[in-house]
């Protein structure tokens, strides 16, 4: 909104400093700004409203230490993240730009479903909260529609060219013509890493890149679902969700600020994706509001997320990378999404598997999710929570050397 008013007050006054926020640089660190204030100013009010509607954590008996001290502790607050998210959005992006609708439809899709689950879980004081096949089918919706779109809309088209721009200047060749619709996608740490889904299908004859869709939407129904659900699970002591989060996609944004700008782009020697630069002003405005509401959720949490946030977090992390062509960097950047995933799904196969074949179920972790695991070994939470920051770090900065490293 403010971007259409200042770009207008430019071109038909020539308002002094207003073309200031034709850069993305500049709008995306007013949006990282606004959002850190609109989280920790007004996530306070927001805190007290839920506290005085008694929208309290449920806490099962998991016989954790200090389990019992969080009960009654305000839940959704990942409403906090996704108002302060969407207010800055609205005032600072491009919002007729592709990525950033996609963007923005996936947090209140995301949203919606986790709010749903969460008000099931408080007020029709039903544990569970929304059955698992209602999730799942939300979160595949989601997938439909983002793998749809990509394929589909002209207005998301990559270009994969190494030519110099003396090159192109001599060859008469234009910028425009050198875009192209295209499933393809980035291998990490190899020489020639682009990868077109298409090719799964060559097989199928000269046309088979008119049947890309078959395998470039059920991908990003996959990783959707994947990186919704390990962000859900990743969301079990203070800090730990919003904390590991904000470093990947911090992490993210920077991958999506050099694929946007043709120079970065061309210097990194990797694919140009037009358009998706203004991503960076939806990520500092993200980026902000987890920071933001990492404030009160710090140990001890003043305010827990809930599926309201955990499960809108991740789906807009899997939309980003996709949206960058990064999807298949996902388990390195999403690191702790995977480990905690994988616990969970090692833990309940070897309990089914063992107490089908020794009649008594057994355990490899002594719980699930993994920092449960470490829970129950006795580490505080916040020496948890703070290695698993320094491992996400870790993690970031080997993704970060792919840009070069192949």
């Amino acid at each position: 909104m403010l971007y259409y008013i200042f770009q207008y007050l430019d071109k038909a006054f020539d308002v002094p400093g207003a073309g200031v926020f034709q850069y993305i640089t500049f709008r995306s660190a007013l949006a990282f700004i606004l959002s850190l204030l609109i989280a920790t100013i007004y996530g306070k009010k927001i805190i007290n409203y839920l506290r005085n509607q008694q929208v309290g954590e449920t806490v099962r008996e998991l016989g954790l230490e200090g389990q019992t001290a969080k009960a009654g502790t305000p839940t959704m607050g990942g409403i906090i993240i996704i108002l302060a998210t969407l207010i800055p959005v609205l005032l600072l992006a491009k919002l007729n730009n592709i990525y950033i609708i996609l963007l923005i439809m996936t947090t209140l899709w995301m949203g919606t479903i986790g709010f749903i689950d969460d008000y099931i879980k408080i007020f029709k004081k039903d544990k569970q909260g929304l059955k698992g096949i209602f999730k799942v089918i939300g979160q595949v919706g989601l997938g439909l529609i983002v793998g749809t779109v990509m394929y589909l809309s002209p207005d998301v088209t990559v270009r994969k060219d190494t030519l110099t721009s003396r090159v192109k200047i001599e060859n008469n060749i234009k910028p425009a013509d050198l875009e192209e619709k295209s499933t393809a996608t980035t291998i990490p740490f190899f020489k020639n890493n682009e990868f077109d889904y298409a090719e799964v299908l060559s097989f199928m004859g000269d046309n088979y890149k008119d049947y890309a869709w078959l395998i470039f939407i059920p991908m990003v129904i996959l990783i959707i679902t994947a990186v919704s659900n390990g962000a859900n699970l990743t969301d079990g002591i203070d800090g730990l969700a919003a904390g590991t989060s904000a470093i990947s996609v911090l992490t993210l944004g920077l991958f999506t600020f050099v694929s946007g700008n043709i120079i970065f782009s061309d210097y990194l020697n990797i694919m140009y994706i037009p358009n998706s630069g203004e991503m960076t002003v939806y990520i500092a405005a993200f980026v902000g509001a987890l920071v933001g509401f990492l404030w009160y959720n710090a140990y001890p949490a003043s305010v827990f997320m809930g599926d309201t946030g955990s499960l809108t977090i991740g789906g807009i992390i899997a939309v980003i990378a996709i949206s960058i062509r990064k999807e298949l960097l996902i388990p390195v950047i999403c690191g702790i999404f995977l480990a905690e995933n994988l616990s969970v799904m090692i833990q309940v196969s070897y309990f089914k598997y063992t107490k089908k074949k020794y009649g008594e179920g057994r355990r490899i972790f002594l719980m699930s999710p993994l920092h449960h695991h470490y829970q129950k070994k006795g580490y505080h939470e916040s020496k948890i929570v703070t290695r698993f920051w320094i491992v996400g770090i870790l993690l970031a900065i080997f993704s970060l050397v792919s840009l070069k490293l192949r």
